[in-house]
């Protein structure tokens, strides 16, 4: 089973009322949420944890998760209010702004964490749950304690905006995880705000040293690159009309892992000799369920008979 662990959310996407006047509407989200929720369409064993408000929008989050068969028994419940981003979208590039402050999600603690039950062979962490503590430094614990005998993915989705004035201890954090992962997924602009300018198959054997065994690189409508010590593999994307982009790198990461998990080959073993062609179907999925979401509006990944 593949436990997502980071943020959920409620975001609000800009719509036109019945009268015609600008409006929001709510919609479950949070890029580490909408990966679990992917995984479950795709019909790999996934589970989600978070700390998930006991208010109506941690309801919404909670049903959300269910209805696309994701387990909620990890989630972390509490009184406090569920973190609210109001979405701006311009030309189907989506821009955030966070209401995170004394959170569920955001107070999350080191206190809350679970003990994993042993059908969780799997985690993936990443997005803006670690960027803000305590809820930032929980996750990094939870990686931690569990990377000797657990895979583990981690994509940080980076939001310069997002980590203004916290960067040096961001970018600290953000490369101790790398440095614990067995797999990193990286958009191509992540990999350049980490690593600088440059070729990015290069870039990514920066990364790879660092202690991952495979990376990740999506590179927008281009497509996607898997890149090991030995291998760089690219598969292009589906030209699809885009909607907007809310999701598109969170399915792909969900497509990675349900094809990883098909194949067997999560576990720390077999992501040390993975073959071009499991390499291939996993870039194919991913890069496959991310186009289906952006063809339609806000984060909403397919299930695998839409593939």
């Amino acid at each position: 089973m593949i436990l997502s662990c980071g943020e959920a959310l409620i975001d609000m996407l800009p719509r036109t009322s019945t009268e015609g006047e600008p409006c929001f509407a709510p919609y479950a989200g949070g890029a580490v949420f909408n990966t679990a929720i992917a995984l479950g369409r795709l019909g790999a064993p996934s589970a989600f944890f978070s700390g998930v408000s006991n208010d109506m929008l941690g309801e919404i989050l909670a049903d959300s998760l269910t209805a696309s068969k994701v387990d909620t028994r990890l989630l972390a419940r509490s009184g406090r209010p569920t973190t609210v981003a109001f979405v701006k979208l311009v030309n189907g590039q989506a821009t955030y702004a966070f209401y995170d402050e004394a959170t569920a999600g955001r107070m999350l603690s080191v206190a809350d964490l679970p003990t994993l039950p042993a059908e969780i062979d799997t985690l993936f962490l990443g997005g803006i749950s670690l960027v803000n503590d305590p809820a930032a430094s929980t996750y990094e614990a939870l990686q931690a304690r569990e990377c000797g005998t657990r895979v583990t993915m981690v994509d940080p989705n980076i939001r310069p905006g997002f980590i203004a004035g916290k960067e040096a201890e961001y970018r600290a954090r953000i490369e101790r995880m790398i440095g614990r992962a067995d797999i990193v997924k990286l958009s191509d602009e992540d990999l350049h705000w980490l690593e600088g300018p440059g070729d990015l198959t290069a870039l990514a054997r920066g990364i790879l040293a660092m202690g991952p065994k495979v990376v990740f690189i999506t590179e927008g409508a281009n497509g996607a690159r898997a890149v090991t010590a030995a291998q760089d593999i690219f598969v292009a994307a589906q030209k699809v009309t885009v909607v907007d982009t809310v999701g598109a790198g969170d399915t792909f990461n969900a497509g990675v892992l349900a094809a990883l998990h098909q194949a067997g080959a999560l576990t720390k073993a077999a992501l040390g000799s993975l073959s071009d062609a499991t390499l291939t179907a996993a870039l194919s999925l991913g890069t496959r369920a991310a186009a289906v979401t952006v063809s339609r509006a806000g984060a909403n990944p397919p299930w695998a008979h839409e593939l």
